[in-house]
């Protein structure tokens, strides 16, 4: 704690000393002019505090409309800032579309993600493998004869086919639809992410699917794979319908048969090669050779002939 004589007013004990080599002086201007020196010393204290304040501001500001660097993590980090509820919400859009709610003007709202496609994506890629090898073991384990050996071969496979898919078709759609917006007047475009955001969470209704087809049914498998395209192409369908609808009937229609036919492609091709069932062997059978047996005198009647 300070000490007494640490908190007195200096300025005061100038004042007397003044006033004793000048008894006729009065203290009047003295304690204007000291008024005048602590209200200006304020007054550039306020002043300098000022400049400091506004030159944060100002350095927050430009930080704020500078944006990060592709190279830099920050700018790829943004696209990962999701929590699970909005993931929640988009994959329930994407496995129940509603038609009077667009997936990226009512779920993505100018904020895409990578979080979910990419772990939609692999997911996906990782049921497919275990899942077909799951249904060659089940299909064979009543054979004696049959030997298991896992398929690693499956997994590389099925992550190839779905990110490529997931990526190369947007990239495709977003350069067909950027040059129809430079062609035709009044018509917009999504930007690249969102068309990527869009396709990656389209592919979540065939998780549950390919887990599904692990019942040895081959009708109720293709049911299934037919309900899933349906679904999703038609979250598909809704979602670029508002784009396509300002170009020529041909070009639109053409445009959306074409995503449909490649998602259903898709799904085909995975029924196709991932569960492919071997026909039943049949197992041999040996017939011993008959023997005819001649009645007892049917040898005589021969012989006398």
């Amino acid at each position: 704690m300070a000490a007494p004589q640490e908190l007195t007013f200096h300025e005061f004990e100038m004042a007397a000393d003044l006033l004793a080599e000048t008894p006729g002086a009065t203290t009047v201007s003295s304690l204007g002019e000291l008024q005048s020196h602590v209200s200006l010393a304020v007054d550039m204290e306020d002043q300098e505090d000022g400049e400091l304040e506004e030159n944060d501001q100002t350095q927050l500001l430009g930080g704020e409309k500078q944006p990060p660097n592709f190279w830099t993590f920050s700018y790829h980090q943004s696209f990962f800032d999701v929590d699970t509820h909005q993931v929640l919400e988009r994959i329930r859009s994407s496995v129940l579309p509603i038609p009077s709610q667009n997936f990226v003007r009512h779920r993505l709202r100018h904020h895409p993600d990578l979080y979910g496609p990419f772990w939609i994506c692999a997911t996906l890629a990782f049921t497919l493998a275990v899942s077909s090898n799951l249904a060659t073991l089940l299909q064979n384990w009543r054979d004696s004869s049959f030997s298991y050996s896992p398929q690693f071969h499956k997994v590389t496979v099925a992550g190839i086919t779905i990110y490529c898919y997931a990526w190369l078709v947007p990239t495709a759609l977003w350069g067909f639809l950027q040059w129809r917006k430079g062609v035709r007047e009044h018509m917009s475009c999504y930007t690249f992410l969102e068309i990527v955001c869009v396709y990656g969470y389209s592919l979540f209704i065939y998780i549950p699917t390919v887990v599904l087809w692990l019942i040895p049914i081959s009708g109720l498998q293709w049911f299934l794979g037919v309900t899933a395209v349906s679904l999703s192409g038609a979250m598909l369908l809704l979602t670029f319908w508002p784009l396509v609808r300002s170009d020529t009937k041909v070009v639109s229609a053409v445009l959306l048969t074409v995503m449909v036919a490649l998602h259903g492609l898709l799904a085909i091709g995975c029924k196709l090669y991932f569960f492919q069932f071997l026909p039943s062997r049949s197992v041999p059978v040996t017939q011993a050779p008959l023997h005819q047996v001649t009645p007892p005198g049917s040898s005589k009647t021969s012989a006398a002939s």
